[in-house]
């Protein structure tokens, strides 16, 4: 997801609700009052998913002078104003510092909490094991382990291909 640079944080997020909108170009550019009312609605959601991501004071800041830490948060916060089923995550810790890649595993076991299907493609290990119930583990594009994190973790296959001979 990019964001809007010159948009706020909440806007952003609104924007990622279109598709919850009944408005079309007529109404919005007359102000109806039902749209009016919808977009106070999609207003008062868009903040409720801004507190649910842990960036609710952030909300009239401008997304493009966020830090690369809040910027992801607030991509993830898009996403679930679609209220998704599965929510796919690739490399969402890549680029963070130790601290926001644990804001992140709690926000992603909040998402799971809902009971949203997270499928993730991540290369922090620390992460993964924390946060995944289910692994499968791809070397050279091949299926090499499935299993719990402890399985993996002990799966000597897997050891082997990412570590290497003892």
């Amino acid at each position: 997801i990019e964001l809007f640079g010159k948009m706020t944080v909440l806007e952003n997020v609104m924007v990622g609700m279109h598709t919850q909108s009944k408005s079309g170009i007529f109404s919005c550019a007359f102000r109806m009052p039902w749209q009016m009312s919808e977009e106070r609605r999609i207003r008062a959601k868009a903040k409720e998913w801004l507190s649910f991501a842990g960036i609710p004071e952030l909300a009239e800041v401008e997304a493009g002078t966020l830090s690369f830490g809040k910027g992801r948060l607030l991509e993830i916060a898009r996403a679930m104003a679609l209220e998704p089923k599965l929510l796919l995550m690739d490399e969402p810790a890549a680029g963070l510092i130790s601290k926001e890649t644990a804001e992140l595993a709690e926000l992603i076991k909040r998402i799971r909490d809902l009971g949203v299907t997270v499928a993730l493609v991540e290369h922090d290990m620390d992460l993964v094991m924390d946060i995944c119930d289910s692994l499968v583990v791809l070397n050279l594009g091949t299926m090499l382990a499935e299993g719990t994190p402890r399985e993996i973790q002990d799966n000597q296959a897997v050891v082997t291909a990412y570590l290497g001979e003892e």
